[in-house]
Formats: structure tokens, sequence, C-alpha cells
């Protein structure tokens, strides 16, 4: 299982799903788009590696890693 906070900038891969079942972070990465079969390219990191800046569905996105966690990728 590889989650999306793995990813190096640059790199792209697919969501294969959502994890956090019953939560409200959960629905609102959904609500952002982030779903199951979407593609995501991480574009960069901060400074410090937290937060990132993903790109999704042709916008720019940024959440912490550790919500990043949440998101399950190939």
């Amino acid at each position: 299982m590889r989650t999306l906070d793995s990813l190096k900038s640059g790199e792209s891969a697919e969501v294969t799903a959502v994890r956090g079942e019953g939560t409200s972070l959960r629905r609102r990465l959904l609500d952002m788009g982030i779903t199951p079969k979407t593609k995501i390219t991480l574009v960069r990191e901060a400074p410090l590696g937290d937060p990132i800046e993903l790109n999704v569905r042709g916008y720019s996105l940024t959440v912490r890693k550790s919500d990043a966690r949440l998101i399950e990728v190939q």
C-alpha cells in the first residue's frame, strides 16, 4: 500500500482509495475532487516538508502530509 505522502516532487499517481471512513476529513477530501481513479501530481513540498501542493483535476490543492497519508495511490 502506497500513500500520497510518499510521492516525490513532479511524480504522478492515481488514487485507489480514500481511507478514514466515517470522518469529516474523508468527506472533505472527496468534496475537493480526490476520488478513486483521479490522477494527482505532487507539484512541490514546503521547505520543511509540510504542507504539499498537488495538482488535482486541473487546479492546485495544498494538503497536510498527515491528511495525504489517508489517500492510497498506485
